[in-house]
């Protein structure tokens, strides 16, 4: 049986207050995004991993954080810039919906703050410090933390994953950063789908497919004035192509890449397209944790693993 499996960073400002010259129309459409991408999952029925800032389940905070060992000036933007800016820091209100669907999502972590956790400057005790104030959150709202998605898809420190009770994480797209060649994919025969590996500290590695926002600017317009949507292309034939090989297609994106109408066609045409698929072939929708559970329960004794899918699943 192929599976498809959606994966979403849940940010809001978090995922931009390191960044100098900010994006504005994603910094602002975070909010509109979750509550679309909420709204269309449920309309569908179609659970997703929803990564979550721990930092946005909380009510409120001094925006300095004195116990976090944060390099210096790491929530300089929260107390400065955005100090009025609760809508960016905050989002119980949107955890709480999220957590009310329902659609059976599986919650996940994205970090507290969005460290980068493979940078040089990032250290066990940075790692750590992140980890642990996230599942602390996360507890708090009745929640446990069994899978991860570094910030930014820089990963690091796999080990202080492992001693938190993380079971699983997205990994890197094998190739182009999940677009995998828009173009040259179109004209070669080059598989979107992925394979799960067990690391050496034990966690399930589902890598990405599809960056489902990777095609913008003026190129996606003058492509869908001539074509259609590239994405929802490439999402659909990684969908046909998981049906086909009994393999696993994991797509993602940002609930902030959702800035203007069209990026919520693009949403609906291949969530569309994906339940019409998992009700007319042998197709299943699954978590990141789903498939760790997969890899889980096919783990031997001796450490190695059974293929869940006819292809030998190894060590990193």
């Amino acid at each position: 049986m192929g599976s498809v499996v959606v994966s979403l960073d849940a940010e809001l400002g978090w995922g931009f207050h390191d960044v100098e010259s900010l994006p504005t129309d994603r910094v602002e459409s975070g909010r509109r995004g979750w509550s679309v991408m909420l709204d269309l999952f449920s309309e569908f029925e179609i659970p997703a991993t929803w990564a979550v800032v721990g930092h946005l389940m909380l009510e409120s905070c001094d925006g300095r954080h004195a116990e976090h060992p944060a390099p210096e000036g790491w929530f300089e933007r929260e107390r400065t810039e955005w100090a009025d800016r609760a809508d960016l820091r905050f989002a119980p209100d949107l955890v709480d919906a999220l957590l009310s669907s329902e659609v059976d999502h599986e919650f996940a972590s994205h970090s507290f703050s969005h460290v980068l956790f493979g940078r040089p400057e990032t250290d066990r005790e940075l790692a750590e410090a992140e980890l642990r104030r996230s599942t602390e959150i996360a507890s708090e709202w009745d929640q446990s933390i069994e899978t991860f998605v570094y910030p930014r898809n820089d990963v690091g420190h796999r080990d202080v994953l492992a001693d938190h009770g993380v079971r699983a994480y997205r990994g890197r797209s094998p190739t182009r950063d999940g677009v995998r060649g828009l173009f040259d994919s179109t004209f070669r025969d080059h598989s979107l789908l992925v394979q799960p590996v067990v690391d050496e500290y034990g966690l399930v590695n589902v890598p990405a497919s599809l960056f489902l926002f990777g095609f913008e600017g003026p190129a996606r317009t003058v492509a869908e004035s001539i074509w259609e949507d590239p994405m929802v292309v490439q999402a659909r034939r990684g969908i046909d192509e998981a049906v086909e090989s009994d393999g696993i297609f994991h797509m993602w994106l940002h609930p902030n890449n959702l800035t203007h109408e069209r990026d919520d066609h693009r949403m609906r045409a291949i969530l569309a397209y994906l339940d019409r698929k998992r009700s007319n072939t042998d197709l299943a929708v699954e978590t990141i944790g789903d498939i760790a559970q997969k890899v889980d329960v096919a783990r031997s004794v001796d450490g190695q693993v059974t293929p869940i899918d006819g292809r030998t699943i190894g060590d990193d």
